[in-house]
């Protein structure tokens, strides 16, 4: 019989952050459940281990937390996220709760949401394309299935009104095959959330369409996260139901910056404008989640949109 261990008090809060000492057992990117001296429970995942010492990133902020008081119990999984074919026309937030108020989503399977990059020698050449209904797209810069296409705009660029266009537009050559997209939003602001909503149950492409939302004023846990749950909504439609899955980011930036601010609380040594040295090697963990394996009928096809910095 397994024991679960508690532990009492936290040695530092620093922004979103909180470290914890003394520690056994514990892995990185498990779990753990925080409770607040008035019952209040927050979620946090461990992101550095040193020893018995364990950082930990709370998804709901460290507003409120005490020092003396805090107890915290490791659940000795990592996230996961509930995957089912009812996914489809449902919106949810950063880290893959349903926020549309139709409740909770009945799992056919849960996964973690962290996953793996598609290994080189299971990938298929791909050769179909997905129609963007985006002439210069379309016939300039075609976007293939399984291929990685990056859209890059600046500061005040309709970059948002192109990214609802594809996904009211987007199709594939054969009406047969079942088709989706993955849509994540990364700290957007509350008004152009609400148009993407908009546009999209207006024109009918909802019920085709995964959303995740993570607002300005989310957690930047949430953000790290949103990407990694987008792509596990994305594998689980291709890989496990044979769909063909577009998945749709805006904005990369926004995510960098998450990043910087996570590594910055967390005293690492920055890099080039304060940004992590491991920052690509993080974009190459989610881009190369895109892909079509041998044996598999479906496909995730990424395009990711970024504002360049400075522009």
């Amino acid at each position: 019989m397994s024991v679960t261990i508690e532990y009492k008090g936290l040695s530092q809060i620093d922004g979103p952050l909180v470290v914890l000492e003394g520690v056994k057992g514990v892995s990185f990117d498990e779990i753990a459940r925080l409770t607040l001296p008035d019952g209040q429970q927050r979620q946090g995942r461990v992101v550095l281990l040193d020893g018995d010492r364990a950082v930990l990133q709370i998804f709901e902020g460290t507003r409120g937390l005490s020092l003396s008081s805090t107890r915290t119990r490791f659940t000795g999984r990592p996230l996961e996220m509930a995957l089912s074919p009812d996914m489809l026309g449902r919106i949810f937030s950063g880290v893959g709760k349903p926020i549309d108020g139709l409740g909770e989503l009945f799992a056919a399977e849960r996964r973690p949401v962290d996953g793996f990059a598609i290994n080189p020698a299971a990938r298929m050449y791909p050769r179909n394309c997905i129609y963007t209904g985006i002439s210069a797209i379309d016939g300039m810069t075609t976007l293939i299935r399984g291929q990685k296409l990056p859209i890059f705009s600046g500061a005040g660029m309709s970059h948002n009104l192109l990214a609802a266009q594809i996904v009211r537009q987007a199709r594939l050559e054969s009406l047969n095959e079942p088709f989706a997209v993955v849509f994540c939003a990364m700290g957007t602001k509350r008004d152009t959330a609400q148009f993407f909503k908009d546009s999209f149950e207006s024109s009918g492409a909802l019920r085709r369409v995964v959303m995740f939302m993570n607002l300005a004023d989310d957690p930047i846990v949430e953000r790290i996260l949103a990407p990694r749950c987008a792509l596990t909504a994305a594998e689980y439609l291709a890989f496990t139901l044979d769909m063909q899955v577009l998945v749709i980011m805006t904005d990369i930036t926004a995510y960098c910056e998450a990043l910087r601010e996570l590594s910055s609380a967390s005293g690492e040594i920055p890099s080039r404008k304060g940004f992590p040295g491991y920052m690509y090697s993080d974009l190459a963990s989610l881009y190369e989640r895109a892909g079509m394996i041998q044996g598999r009928k479906g496909s995730v096809t990424l395009m990711p949109i970024l504002t360049m910095p400075n522009d």
